[in-house]
């Protein structure tokens, strides 16, 4: 059978892991992941194995293993990229604590100032307490 054309089957999950370990000791994309991948192996910095344990998961570093490699940490470094990416951060009020505000032509709200003697303000001497919920809303919306 040729290499080429041989579907690869579910990476081994240390394999994958060995993939995020280098892709995490340097941010970077194929080919520069590739050569931090030689550079781990060599030195057996990942849970000790060399080039050879590696092997055994399924990562190997010749020309031939190199497509299924790079499928592989393509799909590592998509994973960790979508981790990375911003959200967005709603903060809504309960409408049924907005009708206890005191507004000014209906469109302001105006708290009670607080002194500089008393900071603290006693839960019944506040003029309104809303409730704020957060809710992650994904980037762009």
């Amino acid at each position: 059978m040729d290499p080429h054309s041989a579907a690869p089957g579910t990476p081994d999950p240390d394999a994958i892991e060995f993939v995020r370990f280098c892709y995490r000791r340097r941010r970077v994309g194929w080919p520069e992941l590739y050569d931090e991948m030689c550079a781990v192996a060599g030195r057996s910095l990942f849970r000790g194995y060399d080039a050879e344990d590696l092997a055994g998961l399924g990562i190997g570093f010749s020309l031939f293993d190199m497509p299924a490699l790079s499928v592989l940490a393509s799909r590592v470094v998509s994973e960790e990229l979508a981790l990375r990416r911003p959200v967005t951060v709603t903060i809504t009020a309960e409408v049924a604590a907005v009708t206890n505000l005191r507004t000014v032509q209906d469109t302001t709200v105006i708290p009670r100032p607080v002194s500089a003697e008393s900071a603290t303000i006693d839960h019944e001497d506040r003029p309104f307490d809303v409730p704020i919920h957060l809710a992650l809303a994904p980037s762009g919306a």
